[in-house]
């Protein structure tokens, strides 16, 4: 009797374990992989990647507010399970974290005014670029342009860089390529801004693509977050997911 109750009792607890949520660490200022709707509502490319995840993890996904700067140190605190925030796989970060496999990627890229005639970090010699903290953007700005004389600003979000480029205090910034089309280019605020120089692909900097981070020794996670990647990839959730957001396959070469 007391062998079948405490048969029961496991079982119980692990069908508990594999339905409870999944706390998903994200810095929703991040258009349109992360970000918040007037309503306050957390949504993007990245969030519903998370939750089609979920969906085959049979978990649900829990998403907790960060600074981008932030997420690794929370991560490690254990606020969140995992951290899903266009966070690129480097071998700096790896060896504080593990990842998945990667889930997109995308190049990154200078944004300054349309008049600027750039030919290289040198050309953008005293103006102030905004960056991202933490960002692998503001790597490759302190590695490239801060040693030609550029002045390199950190923000803790890429709205605020964006709103000082409106305002006049920023001359420009190094982003994302899709972010910046999407939370810039595209909107009134951008319109007199364009892309300069070459898409930004440099593995030293930028790694292998976007992953999701977890805390290191979770093999069993990492494995079903690997698996459930390659399902939505083969089953069409993903494509159908992209096609929401962008008009090419984000998932990369």
């Amino acid at each position: 009797m007391r062998a079948s109750l405490m048969a029961m009792a496991l079982a119980t607890l692990a069908g508990s374990t594999l339905a409870a949520d999944l706390r998903v660490g994200t810095n929703p200022a991040y258009e349109p992989f992360e970000y918040k709707t007037a309503s306050g509502e957390i949504v993007g490319f990245d969030i519903d990647i998370a939750n089609a995840l979920c969906e085959q993890l049979k978990r649900k996904c829990v998403f907790v507010e960060s600074e981008f700067d932030s997420v690794i140190p929370g991560l490690q605190a254990r606020k969140f399970d995992v951290i899903v925030s266009s966070i690129s796989i480097t071998p700096e970060r790896q060896r504080v974290v593990d990842f998945t496999k990667r889930y997109y990627k995308t190049p990154s890229a200078i944004v300054v005014k349309k008049t600027v005639k750039y030919d290289g970090p040198a050309s953008l010699k005293g103006m102030k670029i905004g960056v991202l903290k933490g960002s692998t953007q503001e790597k490759w700005a302190m590695g490239e342009l801060k040693p030609a004389g550029v002045n390199v600003v950190s923000y803790q979000s890429q709205n605020q860089v964006y709103l000082d480029l409106d305002a006049g205090r920023l001359d420009g910034t190094v982003a994302d390529k899709v972010e910046v089309n999407g939370g810039f280019l595209r909107k009134p605020e951008g319109k007199n801004y364009g892309y300069a120089g070459p898409d930004q692909y440099d593995v030293k900097y930028y790694g292998e693509g976007i992953g999701i981070a977890m805390r290191k020794g979770q093999k069993e996670l990492k494995q079903q977050l690997d698996e459930a990647i390659d399902t939505i990839r083969k089953n069409g959730t993903y494509a159908k997911i992209a096609k929401k957001y962008f008009d090419f396959d984000p998932y990369g070469q």
